[in-house]
């Protein structure tokens, strides 16, 4: 068992460990359990009904967080001529093809989020092995290799988030700051629950979502009743 310094051990008291709880007590909550100097994320973890090892239990997609993520993300588009324009003009913040792909594989990856047109992924498939591992190779499924480069971009930009299952079967999520106010943590709750329902895959059976829990940066997590949050509606 990982041992635990006497803040957490003290914050952790304040949380009933049989409880289920209402998301908004629940979020409530993760303000007295913060002992940290800094704005710590507010997390979300899903314990899922699924079997990642088969293909049609997989569970990947998108949510777009109303309030944002509270983090400034940096995107890079693979594009050329008037993509590309139109991806700057979107506020992107890399945008070229052969001089990035050069500049990657040097060996910087100084972006959060890449996407690319459809027309240069023959291109990029080459940076497969470098960006794969790390969860930034554009990919049709999440929405990042697209025509509709300036969509893409402002979605990222505003506050969309990717999630995919682990092999233990867990989603995991960042949904804001501690310092947002109740209802934009409610609200960016609400959706990315939503979406990871909307994801469910055709193979899966029984029950589907097994478990909620939220916790921020260093904080002992909050359990929550999945009945109740998984009534919540999205903005």
């Amino acid at each position: 068992m990982p041992k635990h310094g006497k803040k957490y051990n003290e914050a952790a008291k304040l949380v009933e460990e049989e409880k289920l709880y209402e998301p908004v007590e629940a979020l409530d909550l993760l303000r007295k359990l913060n002992y940290v100097k800094f704005d710590p994320t507010v997390e979300l973890h899903m314990q899922l009904g699924v079997d990642p090892r088969h293909a049609d239990q997989m569970v990947r997609g998108t949510a777009t967080l109303p309030a944002g993520t509270g983090k400034e993300v940096k995107v890079l588009v693979f594009a050329q001529g008037e993509k590309a324009t139109e991806a700057e003009s979107a506020g992107a913040d890399f945008v070229g093809l052969d001089d990035m792909i050069k500049q990657i594989n040097e060996g910087w990856l100084g972006f959060d989020v890449a996407i690319a047109t459809p027309d240069v992924m023959s291109k990029v498939a080459s940076l497969g092995r470098r960006l794969g591992p790390r969860g930034l190779m554009p990919n049709p499924k999440t929405g990042t290799v697209t025509f509709d480069i300036a969509r893409a971009v402002r979605e990222v930009k505003a506050g969309r988030v990717e999630f995919r299952v682990d092999k233990t079967s867990l989603i995991h999520m960042p949904i804001g700051k501690l310092s947002f106010t109740p209802e934009q943590l409610q609200q960016n709750l609400a959706s990315a629950v939503d979406a990871v329902v909307r994801a469910k895959p055709t193979g899966a059976k029984g029950q589907y979502v097994k478990s909620i829990v939220v916790a921020s940066t260093m904080s002992p997590s909050v359990r929550l009743d999945p009945a109740t949050t998984l009534a919540m509606k999205p903005a």
